[in-house]
């Protein structure tokens, strides 16, 4: 069976509602979901331990975890599914720079400045990975038009409607399954 890393979002949590999701359906022992620290640069060095330690075959990630997915995707030259990816967060996340609360849990954490500068410093661009990008236009967070846009190349998915939780991922494992044996 294929192993999965979920990477969540901003201010989020490795156990939510896609994580949870993805285990139910390609099995719990199949899906690791850490969650990650604030810093970019401590983020992507815990994901780069998972991937250092463990055979994954697709990397999932959600909103800035779409971001980093395809940085990751970029260097392994990885499969990645992005589910409504950031694709400029140091702009996106710029008023969120302070101390904020992660929706999963209430847990306070701060939000530095400089992370802003190291998500613009690890900008790359989608072209040695493979990409399934499932978006939504009605993200009312992100513009999904700039996903579309950036990763026109690959399999782009624009369901009209939506939301940036992405909550109907259910109606498209069978897609992510597909796309994941490919």
């Amino acid at each position: 069976m294929s192993k999965i890393l979920y990477i969540h979002g901003f201010a989020s949590c490795g156990e939510g509602n896609k994580s949870l999701l993805l285990k139910s359906y390609f099995g719990a022992d199949n899906v690791i979901a850490p969650d990650l620290p604030p810093s970019p640069i401590d983020a992507l060095a815990l994901l780069e331990e998972i991937l250092a330690s463990t055979k994954i075959d697709c990397l999932v990630g959600s909103s800035l975890g779409g971001y980093y997915a395809t940085i990751l995707a970029e260097k392994y030259r990885m499969k990645a599914i992005l589910l409504n990816p950031s694709t400029r967060p140091w702009e996106t996340l710029a008023a969120y720079t302070g101390w904020q609360k992660r929706f999963c849990d209430e847990e306070v954490f701060e939000f530095k400045p400089v992370y802003l500068e190291q998500l613009k410093m690890l900008q790359t661009a989608p072209d040695k990975g493979s990409y399934l990008l499932l978006l939504q236009s009605g993200d009312e967070v992100l513009d999904y038009a700039k996903a579309q846009s950036l990763y026109n190349t690959h399999k782009v998915i624009v369901q009209y409607g939506g939301n940036h939780r992405f909550e109907n991922l259910d109606e498209y494992l069978s897609m992510v399954e597909k796309f994941i044996n490919k």
